[in-house]
């Protein structure tokens, strides 16, 4: 695994893809900035981090037999890698907010963006976007239900140590989906769900709320979700979320 380690670029996402146009480069390849200044999260929103206090982190992972309909196993399998090393930290009220935000109780602690490159219907490569909040202590009002590790556990965190341990762990799990484990990873996945079997209300793309519980998710990474007449309906990115919670 070959680590480098920048004082500040705009993402770290976006650095790892101009590289890659650049020149050819080893698999595991891991880019590391203090200073994120234009950090990318989900449906292109930000992702902001206070300089030197949290881990912001890129990691390209290459495959030989992923196919496009199968992607989305690289959620459900970075998202256990993150909760596997935070548990160790945060044991209690730890849990996986579909499709990839790791929460400590209410509050996000963790973001991912996956971008995968695709090729005749498979995954060549994959760009694995991490940004974790470990030292920082306040946050931007705008930013709500944010928290960090310092704030959980009070005390400042080895962020060196903490990354190393992660790309251990996404070393782990991605060798799992080599094997295709897929059913193993999904069963391990949704044993971590955020709210899983709670009945919860949620709103849908056209501001309906409803009552419902997640019982699980597909295969190709939709939310499986009982109503209150017990019908079962499946819900992709950006068709729903918790009324209460960002």
């Amino acid at each position: 695994m070959k680590i480098v380690k920048l004082n500040a670029i705009d993402s770290t996402n976006s650095y790892l893809k101009d590289l890659i146009k650049q020149t050819t480069i080893e698999n595991w390849t891991v880019i590391v900035t203090d200073n994120q200044i234009k950090g990318k999260g989900q449906f292109d929103n930000s992702w902001i981090s206070e300089k030197g206090k949290n881990l912001t982190f890129s990691i390209l992972a290459k495959f030989e037999s992923l196919k496009a309909k199968q992607q989305f196993y690289l959620n459900y399998s970075i998202s256990i890698a993150i909760y596997n090393v935070l548990r160790y930290y945060i044991p209690e009220k730890l849990s996986v907010k579909w499709p990839n935000d790791i929460l400590s109780a209410n509050h996000k602690i963790c973001g991912i963006l996956i971008e995968s490159s695709i090729n005749n219907s498979n995954v060549t490569h994959a760009i694995i976007g991490i940004g974790l909040n470990v030292n920082q202590e306040k946050f931007p009002s705008n930013i709500l239900n944010a928290s960090s590790l310092k704030i959980v556990m009070n005390k400042t965190i080895d962020k060196d140590e903490l990354l190393d341990k992660i790309l251990l762990e996404v070393q782990y799990q991605l060798h799992l989906i080599q094997q295709q484990k897929f059913k193993e990873i999904k069963q391990q996945y949704e044993k971590i769900l955020y709210k899983k079997g709670v009945p919860s209300m949620f709103v849908d793309v056209n501001h309906n709320a409803f009552l419902g519980k997640i019982i699980g998710v597909t295969n190709e990474g939709k939310l499986q979700i009982e109503l209150d007449d017990e019908s079962l309906q499946v819900y992709g990115l950006k068709e729903i979320k918790f009324k209460n919670l960002s």
